[in-house]
């Protein structure tokens, strides 16, 4: 079982910067992490992913070069900084844990197994 619990949202200025955060039991360091968002009336999409050794990351185009993914495995957190910010990144953001093994399909929601509540994000222009 892994828990999940996101914080660190909240309301900015567009080009300003959050950082959300993932607290995440201790068995979330065999987990691969991801961070997805979700608009109001749109499906849940990737943002980011990190493997277990922290090594492998990936980022969606539309958040790359603005937003890092990290992880402290000490802490058991699981974070996202976010830079540059612009109005469509508004939304609910989740932090998702898979405990399979690495594949390519780590964009898909469907394939993570545990998820947070969500932190909202909402950025005025």
């Amino acid at each position: 079982q892994v828990q999940l619990i996101e914080s660190g949202g909240g309301l900015v200025q567009a080009g300003g910067s959050l950082r959300l955060s993932c607290t995440t039991s201790d068995t979330s360091s065999d987990a691969i992490m991801g961070w997805f968002r979700q608009a109001p009336g749109k499906e849940r999409e990737f943002v980011a992913v990190i493997s277990r050794s922290g090594v492998i990351i990936y980022y969606a185009d539309s958040v790359k070069g603005r937003f890092i993914i990290s992880r402290d495995f000490v802490e058991n957190i699981l974070y996202l900084q976010m830079n540059i910010l612009k109005p469509e990144d508004t939304a609910t953001y989740y932090c998702g844990a898979r405990l399979g093994p690495w594949t390519s399909n780590y964009a898909y929601s469907n394939s993570y197994d545990y998820w947070g509540q969500g932190t909202q994000v909402t950025v005025s222009s």
